[in-house]
């Protein structure tokens, strides 16, 4: 019989975990065994005994639990430690399959320890984002969440009311939020922001992105010439701007952002380091008590001055770099991935047959699928590696 194996997850600021009760119960549907580690969904509010309730078998010894397994579904990258000992891909058996968020562009090491004990290994974020992947796109069930999170962060650190008020004792003025980066994360943020009662603006070199923005009730802000016209690439992510439009768009915002009070950057390039929107220079025309979030601090940052794990305050501006914020609602954005993670299972198994079978020449399929027989097969990462 097929098994699954599911670990607690190691990473720092990780508190989702790949399975969730209803995946579970998914899964055992199929006719499969699922190998849990004690504890790993307690951080996402999932007890050992919702999971055994959902059919799955609780596991003390991580080393026995990998080495039975026929699939691991992680988060994150399997935990390698050489300090403290600890190598858990070394426990996998050749032929094993990996699915998870598995940063290849980042832990080009972790690519040669799939290779070399010969796992087969897939990276959830690289599942493209077509019709058909919809309910495997991992990225954008997550990005949703930390939109949302992060406009909830920002409030709770603003010492002033999102909506207008109007009370006997006088009127509040609503606060001013910008979004900068209007994709799944963006656009979250902007209707969060809204449904809050702020007044909204956004920004992003998509063109499409405008009228998305503009449908959501916020105010669209952008340089508009022709490369801003030709900016977004066929996988529907943004292009890197050149030197010149990124001048003309850092001086229309640095004059708009003088007016703001709450401020989330969600801009990021696949494989990347995140553009600089917000200089320190900008920061400083902020108004005292002013918020900014910065959505991609993990990856460099939007702003200059954020710091990962940190809230740094400059200038009575506070810059908020909370890394990992999908975690940050681990129930929740547990229970999405697991869906995700599922439905790109069913591209691998057969259910009438209850066996193995990966269509190698699936487009989706391609387009993550890392490691193979030994060798690194994904395009992007087989040179240098």
């Amino acid at each position: 019989m097929v098994k699954i194996a599911v670990l607690k997850e190691s990473a720092s600021h990780e508190y989702r975990v790949a399975v969730s009760p209803e995946s579970i119960r998914r899964i055992k549907a199929l006719g499969l065994d699922v190998l849990v580690e004690a504890g790993a969904g307690t951080r996402a509010n999932f007890t050992d005994e919702m999971f055994v309730k959902a059919g799955a078998l609780i596991e003390h010894d991580v080393p026995k639990i990998l080495g039975q397994a026929d699939f691991l579904f992680k988060v994150q990258s399997p935990y390698v430690s050489e300090a403290e000992n600890i190598d858990h891909v070394k426990y996998l058996k050749p032929g094993t399959i990996l699915i998870g968020l598995l940063s290849p562009y980042t832990q080009r090491d972790m690519l040669r320890r799939y290779q070399e004990q010969k796992i087969i290994s897939f990276a959830l974020e690289l599942v493209p984002r077509t019709t058909r992947a919809q309910t495997m796109d991992v990225l954008s069930s997550q990005a949703n969440l930390a939109g949302y999170k992060a406009v909830l962060e920002a409030t709770n650190l603003y010492a002033r009311s999102m909506p207008m008020m109007m009370t006997a004792a006088g009127t509040i003025a609503p606060a001013k939020v910008m979004i900068m980066g209007a994709g799944v994360a963006g656009l979250q943020a902007i209707a969060t922001a809204r449904r809050l009662g702020a007044i909204v603006c956004a920004t992003d070199v998509r063109p499409a992105a405008k009228e998305q923005v503009e449908s959501l009730g916020a105010s669209f802000i952008a340089v508009i010439d022709e490369e801003f016209k030709a900016a977004e690439s066929a996988g529907g992510y943004a292009k890197q701007m050149s030197a010149s439009y990124q001048e003309k768009q850092a001086a229309l915002i640095a004059e708009t952002i003088k007016k703001q009070d709450i401020v989330i950057t969600t801009a990021q390039i696949p494989g990347k380091q995140a553009p600089r929107l917000i200089t320190k220079t900008m920061v400083e025309t902020m108004k005292p008590g002013s918020i900014i979030v910065d959505l991609a601090v993990e990856q460099g940052g939007n702003c200059e001055l954020s710091r990962v794990g940190d809230v740094v305050e400059h200038q009575k501006v506070k810059i908020v770099g909370f890394p990992n914020m999908p975690s940050r609602l681990a129930e929740v954005a547990s229970s999405q991935y697991a869906n995700n993670l599922y439905q790109f299972f069913l591209l691998l198994f057969h259910k009438n047959d209850r066996r193995v079978q990966i269509p190698w020449d699936d487009d989706i399929v391609k387009s993550c699928a890392l490691t193979r027989d030994g060798h690194i097969i994904h395009p992007a990462f087989q040179v240098n590696t």
